[in-house]
């Protein structure tokens, strides 16, 4: 139902499926789509393909790489984006839709003197280099994280303790709703302010509902 033409479409490993990425594919858009465990031996392939190529200096295959590093509040986060372009064997052996090339971010987190590390796999119908796949993930990643925070500050999603049947899917749909209206509110106040206003004024309840 999305018009989405043209578009890069990103979405977390629930919907790292071949009919998703053949619907985007059909709307003439591009996906870059997490890869986890629930795709089993595809992910499985990549994962020792990639470590293979990078013990050997990704000699046997093409790829490009960009690194970045950031700090912020003493913590500082190297990522390297390698991106292997050359996933024919990958097609033989798996037939996903439209692949053109598979992103391997790796992250290294050092705060506090620890240090964390963290791989993680994405497939991607676009014919891209690393210098421009590299923020491509990182925007779906930054959209996340501050809905997530949004979410949990505003509506304390954490603590909630909805657990039965549908209502956990229907109750956080409800919440985005609002926080939808909220935003749209021609409002200089704070989300959390205006949240508390909608409470206790009926008339802006209704202008935001209505609009």
């Amino acid at each position: 139902m999305l018009a989405v033409e043209g578009a890069i479409v990103t979405i977390d490993a629930m919907g790292c499926q071949r009919e998703v990425a053949r619907a985007i594919l059909d709307k003439k858009a591009d996906y870059v789509l997490a890869l986890k465990g629930n795709q089993g031996s595809l992910r499985e392939d990549v994962e020792v393909f990639a470590a293979e190529q990078q013990a050997k200096g990704f000699a046997d295959t093409e790829v490009s790489q960009e690194t970045t590093i950031d700090g912020d509040h003493g913590r500082i986060e190297t990522r390297t984006t390698t991106v292997i372009h050359d996933v024919a064997w990958l097609q033989q052996r798996h037939d996903w839709p439209g692949l053109q090339a598979v992103v391997v971010i790796d992250s290294r987190r050092e705060s506090n003197g620890k240090t964390e590390r963290e791989t993680r796999f994405y497939l991607t119908s676009l014919v891209m280099t690393a210098a421009l796949l590299g923020p491509v993930v990182r925007s779906h990643w930054a959209i996340e994280n501050s809905l997530h925070w949004v979410m949990d500050m505003m509506f304390r999603d954490d603590e909630c303790r909805v657990r039965t049947d549908h209502a956990p899917a229907n109750f956080t749909t409800i919440k985005h709703m609002a926080h939808n209206l909220l935003r749209t509110a021609p409002s200089r106040d704070s989300l959390r302010l205006r949240r508390k206003v909608a409470a206790w004024d009926d008339e802006f309840l209704a202008r935001l509902v209505t609009r």
